[in-house]
């Protein structure tokens, strides 16, 4: 008999949905899961039909994270110096895939069903928009066994809901239920259980429909203004819109606004 995979990959439309499948284990990530992600990073990367990527789970975890027993190979010498530690880090292939999860110029969005823990946030907090249901909560666990999360867990946390939460969650490892996670900013939305999976597609059919070009300037530019002072982001505005601007695609959008308008259509 067949074992299922660890991970999903199905295409609707033009949104490509990536599934942990392995309830049974909390959807810990296993070397074979980040095989699969990687992969669907991949094709969604170089498959310009392709316009999102939902990530998104099964089971009574969204997950649990990495799957400590599978990531700890046998025999690997385990580290004696903190340079040794720093390189295992710089060299994890989770790092890898969240880095290019942030480079690429598409939109990704994860939505939580359910409990988010550990590597699982770290991966979270990579992309665009993180969706949460109701019964959705947030962790770093690393702090009872005395380490920090850090493939993202510090910097990119930091960047997104600033240093007053994440002292909340690093520092005194509390836990966010989803309405607290809304309000720190770690999550764009909560929606009912009930509706759960219905309002994530909704919103990722919406997200397929805004001018790829434009999504993928935005991505760039927010994160450059996120950087900067104030009057050189407003440089990197001026640098974007002006490669944009002048094509023919944006003056045929601007003309159907436009003709929109005059029949009365709004926002």
């Amino acid at each position: 008999m067949s074992k299922e995979p660890h991970m999903l990959v199905d295409v609707v439309e033009n949104i490509i949905i990536a599934t942990f499948n392995r309830p049974e284990k909390l959807n810990a990530m296993s070397p074979e899961l980040l095989g699969i992600l990687e992969e669907a990073v991949n094709r969604f990367r170089d498959t310009p039909e392709l316009r999102v990527m939902l990530i998104n789970s099964k089971g009574r975890y969204f997950s649990a994270g990495a799957d400590l027993k599978q990531g700890n190979a046998e025999g690997r010498p385990q580290p004696t110096r903190g340079s040794e530690v720093r390189e295992q880090h710089r060299k994890l292939p989770m790092r890898r895939i969240w880095d290019e999860m942030e480079g690429i110029e598409k939109p990704f969005v994860v939505a939580h069903h359910a409990r988010c823990v550990g590597g699982s946030l770290e991966m979270s907090l990579s992309c665009d928009f993180r969706l949460a249901a109701a019964s959705a909560s947030y962790a770093f666990p690393e702090a009872k066994f005395g380490v920090l999360p850090a493939t993202n867990g510090v910097s990119r946390l930091v960047r997104i809901i600033g240093p007053h939460w994440a002292r909340y969650m690093i520092m005194a490892n509390i836990p966010l239920e989803a309405e607290e996670a809304r309000i720190a900013g770690l999550v764009h939305k909560v929606f009912p259980d009930e509706t759960f999976e219905e309002d994530v597609m909704a919103f990722c059919r919406h997200l397929a429909k805004q001018d790829g070009e434009l999504v993928g300037a935005a991505k760039v530019a927010i994160e450059l203004a996120n950087d900067l002072p104030s009057h050189q982001a407003a440089l990197v505005e001026r640098l974007v819109n002006s490669s944009i601007m002048i094509s023919p695609h944006q003056k045929e959008l601007m003309a159907a606004h436009l003709a929109g308008i005059g029949k009365g259509k709004g926002y």
